[in-house]
């Protein structure tokens, strides 16, 4: 399928606002079925200042069009709801608990002809499949730190419910910068880091001591540099954790990274006397008397459901190493100061070899020359994830290395292949003298951005094939 973009053009007096969040709410219709009851519906609503008629209204509202739309398919109400000025996303993640989330679309703001200023909606840059998954990933986040809804309400009822809600909400909604938000959180997948067996093994035998020698520990995660290599959790529990270490934890406590084997801190290694081991959640100081030992509390449903789990995570230069312990366990300073001197080192040891190693092999494999395409890869199978497009990618920041309208292409692409189970291939030539390719396959989605002036159809799909043949060599895509 081959298609043509419209072209990307700004004016030079035009003021542009990005989409932003307008509401949030969530409710359950069952709360407050009587007349004059309606405020006991609404379980939490962002910006707590709106008054309290028009937060009955507006839930009202979302409740009338869900109602509406199931008259015409029972089993799957409105997702969405489009109007000039903004967007409305709907989402059950559990029986009666409804999440809304309503968006401003973008705008653009340019003086007419008598110089008076003119605001006009950008009603088609905002995809619901991308805005869709945020708002179902604000439940999965909530999900992981407190449990599900329904847990919540057996334990406590509507007013425990509610204060979660508040607590958790009220700080997550402040880091959803919904400007950021592009293909990457439809995925919502894993980035792998890349080990030859040796260095694979020798973390794999890390993990296996380290959960002998702390008998406490269930589970165990392992990344070096913001990517995954060692999980012993379910994918799904795995996604949503990975999430919050990338886009939360690990940006707060960034720091300058240390250097591999040639650093004089292996000369200093004798005896374990010297690491650079801390703890990123729970005691920021051992030696502080007054150090508090509480760690976050996480679920998961990997052995379980609702598995309550201590998270604890313990960072040595740029690995990162997660210790999931179960919650009927008090942790002591004895055990953290038991960690802290057997991990320590050994995560140390351990990151310098990875470092090093890493380095080798990209010595080995020469320079990187800029390449004339950028690609985006997700398996659905493991999750994995690449992009070469994305330069960071964090809650509060999205920086890529080409056009807005270039995403929205993609995205476009994305929600072409999600109506249909086939494998399917779509090309798509922008006005700009880029080419577009989207290759869908055995569960496998393949985006790559060529900038070629003067190719033809023939030659992209050539560049494609050799991409495909040296980045993807033993991965098969349909030709």
């Amino acid at each position: 399928m081959l298609m043509i973009s419209p072209r990307m053009a700004t004016g030079a007096q035009e003021k542009q606002y990005p989409p932003s969040l307008l509401n949030f709410f969530v409710y359950n219709p069952k709360f407050g079925p009587k007349e004059g009851e309606e405020e006991k519906k609404i379980l939490f609503y962002h910006p707590n200042e709106v008054e309290k008629n028009e937060k009955i209204r507006n839930v009202g509202l979302c409740e009338a069009i869900i109602q509406f739309t199931r008259t015409f398919c029972p089993t799957k109400p409105a997702k969405s709801l489009h109007t000039q000025k903004n967007r409305q996303f709907f989402c059950e993640p559990e029986e009666n608990f409804w999440m809304v989330m309503v968006v401003r679309n973008p705008m653009i703001e340019k003086n007419n002809k008598d110089g008076k200023p003119v605001v006009e909606y950008q009603e088609e840059e905002i995809l619901d499949s991308v805005y869709s998954s945020v708002l179902q990933q604000c439940y999965n986040m909530y999900k992981l730190f407190n449990g599900t809804f329904a847990r919540t309400m057996e334990a406590g009822g509507v007013d425990l419910l509610k204060q979660r809600l508040e607590k958790f909400f009220y700080r997550y909604l402040q880091t959803l910068h919904l400007q950021s938000c592009d293909l990457l959180d439809i995925f919502s997948g894993i980035s792998f880091f890349p080990l030859d067996k040796m260095t694979y093994l020798k973390i794999q035998s890390f993990v296996n001591r380290m959960e002998e020698s702390l008998n406490l520990v269930k589970y165990t995660a392992f990344l070096y540099n913001d990517q995954l290599i060692w999980s012993g959790l379910e994918q799904d529990d795995m996604r949503i954790l990975y999430k919050y270490l990338t886009t939360s934890l690990f940006p707060r406590h960034s720091e300058p990274e240390l250097a591999g084997r040639d650093s004089p801190m292996r000369l200093e290694m004798a005896g374990n006397l010297l690491h650079y081991g801390r703890f990123l959640t729970g005691p920021s100081n051992l030696k502080d008397p007054e150090a508090k030992f509480r760690f976050p509390k996480i679920f998961v449903n990997t052995e379980n459901t609702d598995e309550e789990l201590h998270l604890i995570v313990y960072k040595a230069m740029s690995a990162a190493v997660c210790f999931m312990i179960n919650t009927s366990v008090e942790l002591t300073r004895e055990f953290c100061e038991q960690l802290d001197s057997l991990v320590g080192p050994q995560l140390t040891l351990l990151a310098s070899d990875i470092c090093e190693q890493y380095s080798i092999n990209r010595r080995i494999s020469g320079p990187e020359k800029e390449p004339q395409f950028k690609f985006i890869y997700f398996n659905h199978m493991n999750l994995a994830e690449k992009s070469t497009i994305h330069m960071r990618k964090t809650a509060s920041v999205s920086l890529t290395s080409i056009h807005p309208e270039l995403m929205k292409i993609l995205g476009d692409i994305n929600s072409d292949f999600s109506r249909v189970d086939d494998d399917e291939e779509i090309i798509v030539k922008a006005m700009t003298d880029y080419w577009i390719v989207g290759k869908k396959s055995d569960q496998r989605e393949l985006y790559v951005i060529l900038n070629q002036k003067n190719a033809n159809l023939i030659e992209v799909n050539e560049e494609v094939k050799k991409l495909c043949a040296t980045q993807f060599n033993n991965i098969f895509f349909l030709d």
